[in-house]
C-alpha cells in the first residue's frame, strides 16, 4: 500500500485531545503502518474541524490562505510536541511560526465576576476568524506546554504510529486500545515463532 495514501481513521481521539483542541490539530495528521491519515485533506474538512471546535462561526468561510496557515500551523505543533516530548529544544525555525502566530490576534485579559467569584477572561480583539483561530490554538498549544499536562505529553509507542496524547498514568504507552492491542499481538506471535523455532529438529 502507498505510503501516502488516504486512510479512513479507526482509531478514535487520542487521550487529550478533547482536552486540547492544538493536540487533536496536530493528529489530524499521522501515519499507521498501513499508510497516512489526513484529517484535513480539503478546504470541507478544515472548515468542518474548525466549527466543530467552535474556532470559526457556522457560517464563516476560511479562504484558501488561512486553511494553508492552519495546516502550517498543524505542521509548526507537531515539530514542537515531538521535540518536547522527546526532551529536546525545537527549531528557532517552528519557533518563530508559533511566535507569530500568537501575535495575529493579540488579545486583552477582562476581570469578570460569576456565581464562582472572579474570573480573568482573555479577549481577542477584532480580526480576521481565522486570525482569531489560530492565535486561540496557538495559545492553547503553549499552556499545554508549560502547564501540568506538558510533562505527560507522548508520542505513541506502538511501531509505525504518529499520533500524539496526554498520558493518563505513567505505564500507558499508546495513543489507543488498537494500538495497544496491535502491540501486544505483535509481541505475541514474536514469542510464538520463537519458541515454534526452539522446538524445530
Amino acid at each position: 500500500m502507498d505510503a501516502v495514501e488516504r486512510l479512513p481513521s479507526t482509531q478514535g481521539p487520542a487521550p487529550g485531545e478533547k482536552q486540547y483542541a492544538s493536540l487533536a490539530l496536530v493528529n489530524t495528521e499521522f501515519a499507521l503502518p498501513g499508510g497516512l491519515y489526513d484529517g484535513l485533506s480539503d478546504a470541507d474538512a478544515a472548515h468542518e474541524w474548525l466549527r466543530e471546535r467552535g474556532l470559526i462561526a457556522a457560517r464563516t468561510r476560511v479562504g484558501a490562505d488561512g486553511i494553508r496557515r492552519l495546516l502550517v500551523l498543524r505542521d509548526t505543533l507537531r515539530v514542537i510536541f515531538t521535540a518536547h516530548d522527546a526532551g529536546e529544544r525545537p527549531t528557532e525555525d517552528a519557533l518563530g511560526r508559533l511566535n507569530r502566530t500568537l501575535a495575529t490576534a493579540p488579545g486583552v485579559r477582562e476581570l469578570t465576576w460569576t456565581e464562582e467569584g472572579p474570573a480573568l477572561t482573555l479577549h481577542h480583539r477584532a480580526g480576521a476568524a481565522i486570525d482569531v483561530a489560530l492565535a486561540l490554538l496557538a495559545e492553547e498549544a503553549a499552556e499545554l506546554l508549560t502547564g501540568p499536562d506538558g510533562a505527560k505529553l507522548s508520542a505513541c509507542g506502538a511501531r509505525g504510529c504518529t499520533r500524539l496524547f496526554i498520558r493518563a498514568h505513567a505505564s500507558r504507552r499508546w495513543c489507543s486500545d488498537r494500538c495497544g492491542n496491535r502491540v501486544r499481538a505483535a509481541r505475541h506471535y514474536a514469542g510464538h515463532g520463537r519458541a515454534v523455532t526452539r522446538q524445530a529438529p
